[in-house]
């Protein structure tokens, strides 16, 4: 008894559609890719000599700003830590922030990072809270 004929039985040997061959194939004929941004255009970027381009591009499409070495990041993540602690509604919750940030410093201290040489003093932890709470006595 031989099994019963489907429809990959009918395709020649010499080309198999694949999975992914499909579902591009459907999609297209569905007009999934019609009136895409970009479409019949050329892709940017591909003139240019860099060879970082598209993930330049991918970056700034993103809004992802590039990574610091860690002594530079520490140093943004403290100044940056009022506008952080700013949506924290417990007090515990923006201790336990603070104290984080403490750490990371600390163990920055007990290790060579990567990146300039830079000091980043411990953040008071009392000092900043006392902050939190005044912000959050004159939010509106």
């Amino acid at each position: 008894m031989t099994p019963p004929r489907t429809p990959e039985d009918d395709e020649t040997p010499l080309y198999r559609e694949s999975w992914a061959d499909r579902v591009v194939r459907e999609a297209t004929e569905r007009g999934e890719f019609s009136n895409l941004p970009g479409e019949g255009k050329p892709i940017s970027g591909l003139d240019k000599r860099d060879d970082d381009w598209w993930v330049k591009g991918m970056l700034e499409r993103e809004r992802i700003s590039m990574p610091l070495p860690p002594s530079l990041q520490l140093r943004k993540d403290v100044a940056e830590l009022p506008e952080q602690l700013a949506d924290v509604r417990r007090e515990d919750d923006a201790r336990e922030i603070i104290e984080a940030l403490n750490d990371r410093i600390r163990d920055s201290h007990r290790r060579r990072l990567d990146g300039p040489v830079i000091h980043v003093g411990l953040v008071d932890v009392e000092q900043s809270l006392a902050r939190w709470r005044e912000a959050r006595r004159t939010r509106p």
